[in-house]
């Protein structure tokens, strides 16, 4: 392996981050007295040298990190992917990045109908007023505006329009016919007979036959659609664009008594940061120094700042507040919180809700029955002796009916209700589970970590300081939670506590040792020789367990030691009860322990003692009375619960295998993420069933009418450049009420 001593002494080097040159001098000796990882520049930046040595020889492909290729997804036929924007082959929608960056990149499908519109406009503007020009009174129109009318058509049709014809074609090959196939034909049915009857003029009664207009406005309107289409589709993505906005695209690296801007993807674990105030936390990590208030509210939906402090965890994208903060990163790059929300929410919005078959199954017939509404259409007019109106109405019906609006219904209320939750705290891992979330009717709910916080302390002291602190020390010797809580409770007084000796255990009784001279027991009445007094004995009928402090032989106080219910947690399972929702707590505890915690929160249903394979079957039993059923927790023990129920809810401070096996995960524990994830599921099915309902109102008035249907009545005929405007619309229409969902107040 190359000496990088050796190497350095070349004589230039160039700092990848500032491109200045780095002296050889300068860069051995911040080899020598910082880190052989690193390099300094005279500005002090700093650049590490992380791969194999043969890139030292060759500092200029420092700059050359890999890029990832960037895959395409159709948003209506998740199963169609590409390494390159192009447009599906089934629906001819243009697919979209499956991890979009941040909202300043362009869109190469945008940017080129942008630019095949704007130029239709150029031509079909005046091919317009020219076909209208008859209506003028006193025009005379002669042979030769046909000519001049074809010559403006041609652009129009051919290269603006193309995009419409290559998609018509392609659904053809792929036996997969979409809006673009009923497009394709009412432009080519348009333009091929305006030529024909300009070549054979015989064959038609009068130059007002031509349809090159219809033809130029038809395409011109298409086009328009998609730009509208593309620009609304492209605010679907905002929630993920936010998301990976959050991370700072650079870190504080510090490195001795140096430290300096470097690019975020240079940041390893184990490096050391400074979070400056105000600055975004780049990567997760710990706090090794400093204190100050993060705000955790674009991860976790919640406004008040979180206290951090050594130790304490910092997750990325989050804000630091007033304090400076050094950071010991622990997960970068793929491995962040962050990064694994982005690459969640992008699965789920790619998912297909059940709804989604509804749309499915009519759009699979749908546009041969389009073709069909056409032909009859054509025929009957022509039965009537009204060939051209029965043309001009059969191009109508190709042209009105839009398959696209009824396939675009389901997945873009998906993409923006999951992106919505992902900004509240609220991730949901698929589109069956938030459509499954909104029939909820039964709440299963595990006790702790759920409903408590999961981190039992000393709730009530009735002990002097000095006898906390004696029995503090004696609890260091112990790995139980609740010798923890005393420890942790200690130490929150500032107390110091002392070397225990020869602590032992007495099973189902408490602890026994001597600290500074003095015999202390700790543990039940039986091992101290006391009795509980009134007031320990109702704190014991909260749930809490009591420990007893004896000095010397005598009692010296107790101590109660509980797990917290969440401050949250009343006020959200009220809101869920009033909503109909019934409440069970299911808990692995004793029945004392849950009992009470139900009674605090007005829970009249509590299992205790429950075994996690129990859980599951308790879940079970209620599917079997017909229930839809929500579990949420936190623990091993509630994964098989949470597999077995219809929608499983984890909190995002449990285990990663409750978070493995739910469909929704909060991502601060918070209770009230579930009142949320409830109202989000509800209020994207709603915008569901409008958006099937706009597309089911386009297509099923509009061909009738386009077909004439209310000539005989009322003498109106729908025109072909009309059907393509309330086309283009009805996409458009659908796509905006989805947008909507951006705005939910959760």
């Amino acid at each position: 392996m190359a000496n990088p001593f050796q190497i350095l002494s070349q004589p230039v080097v160039v700092d990848p981050v500032c491109s200045m040159k780095v002296e050889p001098g300068r860069a051995a000796a911040s080899y020598k007295h910082n880190c052989t990882n690193y390099h300094f520049c005279s500005l002090g930046c700093f650049a590490r040298f992380r791969a194999d040595p043969d890139r030292y020889l060759h500092p200029e492909s420092w700059h050359a990190a890999p890029v990832e290729a960037t895959e395409y997804v159709c948003p209506m036929h998740p199963e169609v992917t590409s390494t390159h924007p192009a447009a599906c082959p089934k629906c001819g929608m243009a697919l979209e990045p499956v991890n979009p960056g941040l909202a300043d990149e362009s869109n190469p499908e945008l940017d080129d109908m942008n630019r095949r519109f704007r130029m239709s406009l150029w031509f079909t503007v005046p091919l317009f007023l020219i076909a209208m020009s008859e209506m003028v009174p006193g025009m005379a129109m002669t042979a030769w505006i046909g000519w001049v009318e074809l010559a403006l058509a041609i652009p129009v049709v051919t290269w603006c329009g193309a995009p419409i014809f290559e998609r018509a074609w392609a659904s053809v090959l792929n036996r997969s016919p979409n809006m673009f196939t009923l497009i394709g034909l009412g432009i080519a049915a348009s333009f091929l007979f305006s030529v024909i009857a300009l070549l054979i003029p015989s064959l038609v009664t009068a130059v007002h036959s031509l349809y090159f207009e219809a033809a130029a406005v038809i395409t011109t309107l298409v086009l328009l659609g998609q730009v509208l289409e593309l620009r609304a589709r492209g605010q679907t993505a905002s929630a993920i664009k936010a998301l990976v906005g959050l991370a700072p695209k650079n870190a504080r690296l510090v490195v001795g008594t140096q430290e300096g801007e470097v690019p975020l993807e240079l940041i390893r674990p184990g490096d050391i940061l400074r979070i400056r105030p105000g600055e975004a936390v780049p990567v997760d990590g710990i706090v090794r120094e400093g204190e100050s208030a993060v705000d955790e509210s674009m991860l976790t939906g919640e406004p008040i700042p979180v206290s951090k402090i050594p130790g304490a965890e910092l997750t990325g994208g989050t804000v630091n507040g007033t304090g400076s903060l050094l950071m010991e990163a622990r997960r970068v790059g793929s491995e962040t919180l962050l990064a694994q929300i982005v690459k969640l929410v992008s699965e789920a919005q790619r998912s297909r809700a059940p709804v989604q078959r509804v749309a499915d199954q009519v759009a699979a017939w749908f546009v041969p029955a389009v073709v069909l509404a056409a032909i009859a259409t054509f025929v009957v007019w022509g039965f009537l002796d009204h060939w051209m109106l029965g043309f001009v109405n059969a191009v109508a019906v190709l042209i009105i009916a839009c398959p696209c609006a009824l396939g675009l219904a389901t997945p873009m209320s998906i993409m923006v209700g999951i992106g919505r939750g992902a900004q509240a705290g609220v991730l949901i891992k698929d589109a069956a589970t938030l459509e499954t979330l909104h029939d909820v009717n039964v709440l299963v709910i595990d006790k702790t970590g759920t409903l408590t916080e999961g981190r039992p302390r000393v709730t009530q002291l009735e002990a002097s300081l000095d006898a906390l602190r004696l029995a503090a020390s004696i609890e260091q010797a112990s790995e139980h939670p609740l010798a923890a809580a005393v420890v942790a409770a200690a130490t929150e007084r500032g107390l110091t506590l002392a070397q225990p000796q020869d602590v032992r255990a007495v099973a189902g009784q408490g602890l026994l040792g001597t600290v500074e001279g003095h015999a202390i027991t700790i543990g039940n009445e039986t091992l101290i020789g006391t009795t509980a007094s009134t007031a320990a004995q109702e704190a014991r009928a909260t749930g809490a367990t009591i420990s007893f402090i004896g000095i010397d032989g005598a009692p010296a106080g107790w101590f109660a030691i509980a797990d917290p219910v969440k401050a949250s947690a009343k006020g959200a399972l009220e809101n869920l009860k009033k909503q109909g929702i019934e409440v069970v707590l299911l808990s692995g505890d004793h029945a004392t322990s849950a009992e009470a915690v139900a009674r605090q929160l007005g829970l009249s249903k509590v299992i205790a003692g429950a075994t996690p394979q129990h859980k599951a079957e308790v879940i079970r039993e209620l599917q079997g009375k017909g229930k839809k059923v929500a579990m949420a927790g936190d623990g091993i023990n509630d994964a098989p619960a949470l597999a077995a129920a219809d929608a499983g809810i984890a909190m995002g401070t449990g285990t990663g295998a409750a978070i493995e096996s739910a469909g929704v995960t909060l991502l601060n524990g918070d209770l009230r993420g579930i009142e949320r994830a409830i109202r989000l599921s509800r209020e994207t099915m709603k915008n569901i069933r409008q958006n099937l309902f706009f597309a089911f109102v386009y297509n099923f008035a509009g061909v009738p009418l386009a077909a004439g249907v209310l000539y005989p009545v009322f003498g109106w005929l729908l025109s072909p450049m009309i059907a393509a405007a309330a086309m283009m619309f009805s996409s458009v229409s659908v796509i905006a009420n989805s947008l909507r969902l951006r705005k939910l107040d959760l």
